[in-house]
């Protein structure tokens, strides 16, 4: 069908409307446009989306309208990591204001209490990590008996990591007559096979070719020596226009030492990866969104579920080693039509990441030009000198310290680890 003009296109009731309407959106972007017709008429459908294409709408504006108040768990929405669960049930909870349906999201990392009580109540739309949600199936406190519609959003990272018995002891116990929606930025052959089987003669859309980025993005590479990665970022932070920047490092370890760097030189910054407790990891995101702090740093964790409007530029400090993950970070930016800015650091040691990165794109991404502050030339392990000695864990060696209790040489041999 030819893509619809407004929401009220697609036959959507006066509830739902008046609720789209309270988030600003006025424009359906092309995958909604294109999913929500054959999920009205309850077709399974399979999605090929990348981040920032409004997939969530595209999946839950049509949901919502089966949905009776009262009737108990109708539909689940099952998702690779705890933010973008977090994500998924607060936009439910937008579109269903001034109703009495109730969402909640069921996540692993707090306590159970809240969950127990939002399921024995029977909230009817949830969101829900596979690790969690099976906790509670075994232990008997969720009824899928009158599930309505089962969505697996970013199938291909869930199977990534290692969710697949979850998901399937899911599928077993849902109803056979439900309606399924899978939603996938990437169509590998294990998800395209689960696709075919969980769903029965679903309408396939997509959004935009696999593996590309979206449209307004703009994209640049520095390549930079190891040592003076910090100093490039503290110098393209005082440049204009860097209002919200998100920073993805490779490690845990290189986030909270870039975070302390940051702190040191007086700028707004927090950090958000798995090592961090949840309630800390929502703190940064929470700091972050209300524009409390100007920077993240963040390992993969956020690469996928950080959904934040107004994020300047996304700064690759460590070149992803997986194509798709490049894709998906920079996906942070330039979301639902936006501009936006991706910033990545290349080392000599990198430079192999950033060639497959190129081939996946099928284009080569611009090269900036060097600054007369800064030597961009790269360096190649011999000029760098030989290779310094490991710390040890004891004695002289930086042991267990958390990245505010180093040195200056400490906390720069930790954001250089390979010297």
């Amino acid at each position: 069908m030819e893509d619809a003009r407004t929401f009220r296109d697609l036959g959507l009731s006066e509830a739902r409307l008046a609720a789209i309407e309270g988030e600003g959106w006025t424009i359906p972007t092309p995958i909604q446009c294109r999913a929500i017709p054959a999920a009205l008429e309850g077709k399974d459908v399979v999605g090929i989306a990348q981040t920032g294409t409004g997939k969530t709408g595209a999946f839950m504006i049509p949901s919502l309208e089966k949905v009776e108040a009262g009737a108990g768990l109708q539909v689940l929405v099952l998702c690779p990591t705890r933010e973008l669960a977090q994500q998924v049930a607060e936009d439910s909870a937008n579109l269903t204001r001034g109703t009495s349906l109730r969402t909640a999201d069921i996540v692993g990392g707090v306590g159970y209490g809240p969950q127990n009580d939002a399921l024995a109540q029977g909230y009817e739309i949830l969101a829900a990590t596979p690790g969690r949600f099976n906790d509670h199936l075994e232990r008997g406190n969720v009824d899928l008996s009158g599930l309505k519609v089962l969505i697996l959003d970013e199938a291909d990272r869930m199977l990534d990591m290692g969710f697949r018995p979850q998901i399937e002891d899911v599928l077993r116990r849902s109803p056979r007559g439900r309606q399924t929606m899978l939603f996938s930025a990437t169509m590998p052959n294990g998800v395209h096979a689960l696709a075919l089987r969980i769903t029965k003669e679903a309408v396939w859309v997509e959004a935009t070719p696999e593996g590309t980025t979206a449209a307004g993005i703009t994209e640049a590479v520095y390549t930079v020596k190891p040592e003076r990665k910090p100093d490039l970022l503290s110098h393209l932070l005082e440049e204009p226009g860097w209002d919200q920047v998100l920073v993805f490092t490779r490690t845990k370890a290189g986030a909270d030492a870039l975070k302390t760097r940051l702190e040191r030189e007086g700028i707004g910054v927090d950090a958000m990866h798995s090592d961090r407790r949840m309630e800390h990891r929502v703190r940064a995101l929470d700091r972050f969104t209300r524009g409390d702090i100007r920077i993240l740093v963040a390992t993969d964790v956020a690469q996928r579920g950080l959904d934040v409007e107004g994020i300047s530029h996304v700064v690759n400090y460590d070149v992803p080693m997986d194509p798709e993950d490049y894709v998906h970070r920079i996906g942070r930016t330039g979301r639902a039509g936006a501009l936006g800015h991706a910033v990545t650091f290349v080392t000599s040691s990198d430079l192999g990441f950033l060639k497959s990165i190129e081939l996946r794109l099928g284009r080569s991404l611009e090269r900036r030009a060097s600054l007369p502050e800064f030597d961009y030339s790269g360096s190649s392990a011999a000029a760098a000198g030989p290779p310094k000695k490991k710390h040890s864990r004891t004695g002289g060696g930086m042991g267990s310290k958390s990245a505010s209790e180093l040195t200056e040489e400490e906390l720069q041999a930790l954001l250089n680890p390979g010297g």
